[in-house]
């Protein structure tokens, strides 16, 4: 019996590989593999590797020259 519950129970998130290496994700870490993912991941937010685009400085100006 136990075995009709399990298949009847939905994820609470969806399977989906890996932002950092493309291995499946584990519950612990979601959406990364591993701690290691995690922290590169964290390394690249803290170091300024990653960027929102936003307006150019000339834009936020308002000079038209």
């Amino acid at each position: 019996m136990p075995d009709q519950q399990t298949e009847k129970v939905t994820p609470l998130r969806p399977k989906r590989p890996c932002p950092e290496c493309g291995k499946p994700s584990q519950r612990a870490h979601y959406p990364f593999c591993s701690a290691r993912c995690k922290d590169v991941d964290l390394n690249r937010w803290l170091s300024g590797a990653y960027a929102i685009p936003g307006r150019s400085i000339d834009e936020e100006d308002g000079d038209p020259s």
